[in-house]
């Protein structure tokens, strides 16, 4: 039998989510000859799924200042400001360059585009496609795009296991199969590890699997203990447990009520508030969820919110919307500089597998899309930049699957989920899967509260952390690190 084949390309993208999508687009359109790896079939990634939109300065009465400000505000003093100004500055060209593209956002009777409000944004500045459908618009234009594009190979049901290295250097990516790709340099999109936690939003694949292959290959990850939980899953027993209604229908007057109907939150708040007062209401009342009040909102503006939860049998026309918060962005991941670069030379991250700081402790709604985008642009021309491997490389074996262990998850959510403390977090460090175990130890590590990361013990912020994130290389225990 003969050595496995090579795929020789400049540029290897892991991932078909927003993310890599357009980080093989950008590359091809720039002369570079792609490989696209996708675990599953072209639009059936996690971004297929996202309700969100893209955050955007397009309105008149908007400014990029006041996105930044707001994106500051939300990440609780742990936000990468150098990444903030790129994403507010670069995110209304990426909405053009998608409308180039073919993608089609929501737009008004006069052609304007339609724009919504989320929680932690001063004004409207979210652009959807198909109401909560933006990401099922995005991937399917753009997976359409990537399969006709004469200088992308997609190579689908394809799983990397190794990121192979010569002397420091990344230089291709391991299949399953023994195949490798040779090239410049990767860009891992492989999405986030919400999935790790037991309820969730993601899809079961969200389990970290890109930042594994990363850190085998002796990539830092940061901010793993940063996971942002969504304030308003579905709780139901009929299918539709854990689905996500979008915060957007909160900006259009959706209310949170209590059992007894009454308000306890500002819906619009940033969303580490909402989850947490979310979750002590439900603890003070011993209640399983609180009610998502849509009846005053306008059903034709979220068609397939309203379908699914008509589908299990809730009609929020007519009732409330049994939610919860559960487990749904990793803020942290790869950690990377602006231009996606990974400690590892050749090698790249963008999208949620990647940490650029820039959603800080507490992501501001829909700016991760945006991220694909434009860190996906960056991400991709520089690693064309990136010198030709010098050598094949030996036989490298592939990073073998740790098994994902009900008793794992929910030991994250108990122990890691939305208020946290030093006696649970020491139990995930003793947990049988890598990344549990890392989750516990950058917990640890952060001995305060920012953001999404709530210690009981350590109840309060710690100014002397602003703008400190946990890094974590190799076998080391993480340390915190001040980002400029």
């Amino acid at each position: 039998m003969g050595a496995p084949a090579t795929i020789e390309a400049d540029v290897a993208v892991v991932g078909a989510g927003a993310a890599g999508l357009y980080a093989a687009l950008t590359a091809a359109s720039a002369g570079g000859r792609v490989a696209l790896v996708s675990a599953t079939p072209l639009a059936q990634s996690a971004s297929y799924w996202a309700q969100g939109g893209l955050a955007a300065v397009l309105a008149v009465d908007d400014t990029r200042e006041q996105h930044l400000e707001d994106t500051l505000r939300a990440g609780r003093g742990a936000v990468r400001r150098s990444a903030a100004e790129i994403l507010t500055n670069e995110a209304p060209a990426a909405v053009r360059a998608l409308e180039r593209l073919g993608v089609r956002f929501d737009a008004d009777r006069r052609g304007r585009l339609a724009l919504g409000l989320e929680g932690g944004h001063s004004v409207r500045r979210i652009v959807h496609a198909g109401g909560a459908a933006t990401g099922r618009r995005i991937t399917r234009q753009l997976s359409a795009l990537v399969a006709e594009h004469e200088r992308v190979v997609v190579l689908e049901d394809c799983r990397a296991v190794a990121l192979p290295t010569i002397a420091g250097r990344c230089i291709g990516v391991r299949l399953h199969d023994g195949r490798l790709v040779s090239a410049r340099a990767v860009v891992l999109a492989t999405g986030g590890m919400a999935a790790l936690w037991s309820r969730t939003t993601n899809p079961a694949g969200a389990v970290g699997a890109g930042m594994m292959l990363a850190h085998a290959a002796g990539a830092a990850l940061a901010d793993l203990e940063l996971m942002q939980f969504h304030p308003t899953a579905v709780v139901a027993a009929n299918g539709a447990d854990g689905f996500l209604v979008t915060e957007a229908v909160r900006g259009e007057g959706a209310l949170l009520l209590d059992a007894t109907g009454e308000r306890f939150v500002d819906e619009l708040a940033p969303r580490d508030e909402v989850a947490l007062a979310v979750a002590r209401r439900m603890r003070d009342t011993d209640a399983p969820s609180v009610g998502l009040d849509m009846r005053a909102v306008d059903p034709a503006l979220f068609p397939n919110v309203v379908s699914v939860l008509r589908r299990s049998g809730i009609d929020p026309v007519r009732e409330l919307v049994p939610v919860a918060p559960a487990a749904h962005y990793t803020m942290g991941g790869i950690a990377t500089d602006l231009e996606g670069r990974a400690t590892v030379p050749g090698l790249y991250a963008v999208g949620e597998c990647a940490c650029t700081g820039l959603h800080g402790a507490n992501r501001l709604a829909s700016n991760s899309l945006s991220e694909c985008f434009v860190f996906g642009r960056r991400a991709a021309l520089a690693a064309l930049a990136e010198p030709r491997p010098s050598a094949p490389p030996g036989a490298v074996p592939g990073l073998p699957r740790p098994e994902l262990t009900e008793a794992s998850r929910d030991a994250l959510w108990r122990h890691a989920g939305i208020e946290r403390d030093a006696e649970g977090l020491r139990l995930l460090r003793e947990d049988p899967h890598p990344l549990v175990r890392l989750v516990g130890a950058c917990g640890l590590a952060r001995e305060e509260s920012r953001g999404a990361h709530l210690r009981k013990d350590f109840p309060q912020r710690d100014p002397a952390l602003d703008e400190h994130h946990t890094v974590v290389r190799a076998t080391d225990a993480p340390v915190l690190e001040h980002w400029a």
